[in-house]
């Protein structure tokens, strides 16, 4: 029996997030669409390796066999590759064993307008002009960042963290920061804690993993010995007093966080490296570059004040 996609929280990932491709890339680069067919066909039935978010969705698609009367939720392949090259990122799908079933390839052209259509809260991709036009479109993205993070296959559990200005908000805040100074954004964040912030490019996303969690409480009740599997963190740059208006946002949305970090412009690593979350979104690239928690799977949110600034 199926399922209607709206119903689902739905993720939308490219090959080059779900798999290292660089080998077939330098190909493509070097020798040109011809040959890189050729390459693909000789190769097809040797797996790609695991790419940046392949932990991540390995463990999200692990939540359908614990909701399994109705899975709760869908990954769905959006490639640039044609339907011919791209056979062989679906006998990798299956050499690895992901539920994954829909997907569109569009012959060397950008998927980002197909995510409505898919009903995707999220597209991850390596290609940057990709995601950049996804969010110009007003369509929720990220680029994901090399990382050495590895995967035990033996555990399911799924931690996400995110930033929040530029990423689960607006830029509103951002904005008055970037033009002003650290008072001034102090002072207004205060002066506006009652009041909620707008939605960011990834709110779906970030509550439709709260609803996800919701089902996880409501599993536990019942089952005495129900281990929940879901784990959601913001870890910011802000700190005390404008930690309230975070809390107010959340609230009015009717989420609850398992984790919130408040940092005042310490060095998110010195947490994530802790927190170890197989996805973390941010929407300053200098943050990310600069970190040294090369471990940990990184997506670039290109949102906003920051991102206006450095193109």
């Amino acid at each position: 029996m199926s399922y209607p996609i709206d119903d689902k929280l739905v993720i939308a990932v490219s090959s080059s997030a779900l798999f290292d491709l660089s080998d077939s890339h330098q190909v493509f680069l070097q020798q040109g669409m011809e040959e890189y067919r050729r390459h693909q066909e000789a190769h097809l039935d040797q797996a790609f390796p695991r790419g940046v978010a392949f932990s991540f969705i390995r463990r999200f698609l692990h939540i359908n066999q614990v909701f399994a009367q109705q899975p709760p939720v869908e990954v769905v392949l959006l490639s640039r590759n044609s339907p011919e090259t791209g056979l062989r990122i679906f006998r990798s799908i299956e050499h690895y064993g992901l539920d994954i079933t829909r997907a569109a390839f569009m012959g060397g052209s950008s998927p980002h307008s197909y995510l409505a259509a898919f009903n995707a809260s999220l597209f991850l991709s390596a290609n940057e002009q990709d995601v950049r036009n996804a969010i110009d479109a007003g369509l929720p993205a990220g680029v994901v960042l090399p990382s050495m993070a590895e995967d035990a296959r033996e555990d399911y559990e799924l931690r996400v963290a995110f930033d929040f200005d530029g990423v689960v908000a607006d830029d509103e805040a951002e904005t008055v920061y970037k033009t002003n100074d650290l008072p001034e954004f102090q002072a207004h964040e205060q002066a506006k804690r009652d009041i909620p912030h707008n939605p960011g490019p990834l709110a779906d996303l970030f509550r439709g993993l709260a609803h996800l969690q919701a089902l996880e409480n409501a599993k536990a009740e019942t089952e005495e010995h129900y281990q929940k599997l879901i784990k959601v963190a913001i870890v910011t740059a802000r700190n005390a007093p404008a930690h309230e208006r975070v809390i107010t946002t959340l609230k009015s949305w009717g989420v609850t966080l398992d984790e919130a970090f408040f940092l005042g412009g310490m060095e998110k690593a010195r947490v994530l490296n802790v927190l170890q979350p197989h996805l973390f979104f941010d929407d300053q690239r200098h943050h990310l570059r600069s970190s040294s928690a090369s471990n940990i799977p990184m997506v670039h949110v290109p949102f906003g004040i920051s991102n206006r600034e450095q193109t």
